[in-house]
């Protein structure tokens, strides 16, 4: 910001003008938050303990998120199917937003919220293409431990 000098015109009025030194701020565009989408992927991370569902576009870039934490749920309700429902409720509705009419659904994890959450989700009139199970199976497993030396 630069310093305002106060100049006084003939008829008595007064006008502020700035100093010869301030340089004036240059004018930004706020940027344009209302993207429409028409399709994204719908990825729901569900843990024993907690429920996450993340609204991206086609490319993966976040639009939008919710987590049953987020919502007030603390302690064991995290992981409850009536939390993971609220969660699909409520990014629905920041999905309908956006303009989203179809997602395809990428599930993570073993937690009671999986089906919960994706009827929580379609509840508000957003379509499915497809739903595809992407839970971490391990192969072997870890390495059993050495026998004990005697």
């Amino acid at each position: 910001m630069g310093k305002k000098k106060l100049a006084t015109t003939e008829d008595g009025a007064v006008k502020a003008e700035k100093a010869e030194g301030a340089a004036a701020p240059e004018a930004v565009a706020p940027k344009s938050r209302g993207r429409r989408i028409d399709s994204g992927v719908l990825c729901v991370e569900s843990t024993y303990n907690n429920t996450k569902l993340v609204l991206t576009d086609i490319k993966g870039g976040t639009l939008a998120w919710s987590s049953s934490g987020s919502l007030g749920f603390k302690g064991a309700k995290k992981g409850t199917p009536f939390a993971a429902a609220k969660v699909g409720e409520t990014l629905a509705a920041k999905a309908a937003t956006l303009g989203v009419k179809e997602v395809r659904v990428v599930i993570k994890g073993v937690g009671s919220g999986r089906e919960s959450a994706i009827r929580g989700f379609i509840s508000k009139g957003i379509n499915l293409t497809t739903i595809q199970d992407m839970t971490p199976v391990p192969h072997n497993g870890p390495k059993p431990p050495k026998p004990r030396r005697t």
